[in-house]
């Protein structure tokens, strides 16, 4: 059953935010409820108690609705100085940012031919339009990164039984200890030494897209230490039909060795990605993981190459696989997860 009155509740914030909007921008209606009173016979004190103003506001509103009727109840032109650097300020401001640079409050102001304000009013006027972050590089990409992709795909489709699938790059570590922000105790900044000689290292590493097996070598950016790997790859699938390696267009990928090395080993194919294109490869997910993994460190070089084999070692095939997420990659067809290549 309906109550006989209803009654709002007149506590709390609601209430203070239907004060702000009446004063807000709901103000032309509050004038004409005005209006409305005063046309069903109240007097303009009983009308300002009611809507919590003043007697000679009521008045002045409704003196504006007779001589001007409901366009006089909207807000007038309301006289001002000018803002400084004028009205189009924010758009010039706009424009300069459109263009690559490294904006500032005071390369801004000497763009902008030295408007006279301080950098303090010309700080609040670029805030307006602008936030101050830091950009971001991103690859210059492939005009035919599509076809490229879609050829792979094809390729993997055609695959006899039991060939494998990997993906294959490379990353350098060096001796110099990699930098990341971590928590750290109050009042106390973490010193890490730098060594006297800086050395580095190469990392090629492979991975099987379905089981996750890891093969890697560490050695140095060269077409011999890529032969290599493609040796462990063929010596660890012995009975495997085709052997197949995915890989950027590095020079190393490339060259006359590699090309030679293809011709006496037909069981090894190689497909190349799309140019400018590392986020296609699993393996970059890889070498952030183990690059997070020996941040902050300072060791000697055989432990630097101790901490390399350690990560490897202590992740099983199913975190690699995790870790690299080769499903988030366009190389490999739909439901590759399931051996596409073994399917009858």
């Amino acid at each position: 059953m309906r109550p006989p009155t209803v009654f709002a509740n007149g506590s709390g914030r609601p209430v203070e935010e239907l004060r702000e909007l009446l004063r807000g921008r709901w103000r032309p209606a509050l004038r004409a409820v005005m209006v409305l009173l005063s046309l069903h016979g109240l007097n303009a004190t009983e009308i300002a108690v009611l809507l919590e103003c003043h007697p000679v506001t009521v008045r002045r509103w409704i003196a504006r609705y007779n001589a001007e009727g409901p366009a006089g109840l909207a807000d007038r032109p309301r006289p001002g100085r000018p803002r400084l650097g004028g009205r189009r300020l924010p758009a010039r401001i706009a424009a300069l940012l459109e263009r690559p640079g490294p904006w500032t409050v005071p390369r801004l102001w000497r763009y902008l031919g030295r408007p006279k304000l301080s950098r303090r009013t010309l700080y609040r006027r670029v805030r307006q339009v602008a936030v101050w972050r830091r950009p971001k590089l991103v690859a210059r990409g492939d005009v035919d990164h599509d076809h490229t992709v879609a050829c792979i795909v094809a390729r993997l489709m055609e695959l006899p039984r039991r060939s494998v699938v990997f993906v294959e790059d490379e990353t350098h570590l060096h001796l110099l200890p990699q930098v990341r922000a971590s928590w750290t105790l109050r009042r106390c900044r973490p010193l890490i030494g730098t060594p006297g000689t800086n050395r580095q290292v190469t990392v090629l590493g492979a991975l099987e897209v379905t089981t996750g097996r890891w093969i890697y070598r560490l050695g140095r950016r060269c077409a011999a230490d890529f032969i290599t790997l493609l040796i462990l790859l063929e010596q660890a699938f012995p009975r495997a039909p085709v052997i197949v390696v995915i890989c950027d267009n590095d020079s190393i990928h490339h060259a006359k060795a590699v090309a030679a090395h293809l011709r006496e080993h037909p069981r090894v194919e190689i497909l190349y990605g799309a140019r400018y294109s590392p986020h296609d490869n699993p393996t970059e997910r890889i070498w952030a993981a183990l690059k997070n993994h020996i941040a902050n460190t300072a060791v000697s070089w055989p432990g630097r190459l101790k901490q390399i084999h350690a990560f490897f070692r202590t992740r099983s095939p199913d975190q690699l696989l995790a870790t690299a997420a080769p499903w988030t990659s366009p190389w490999l067809p739909p439901g590759y997860e399931q051996n596409f290549w073994n399917r009858a």
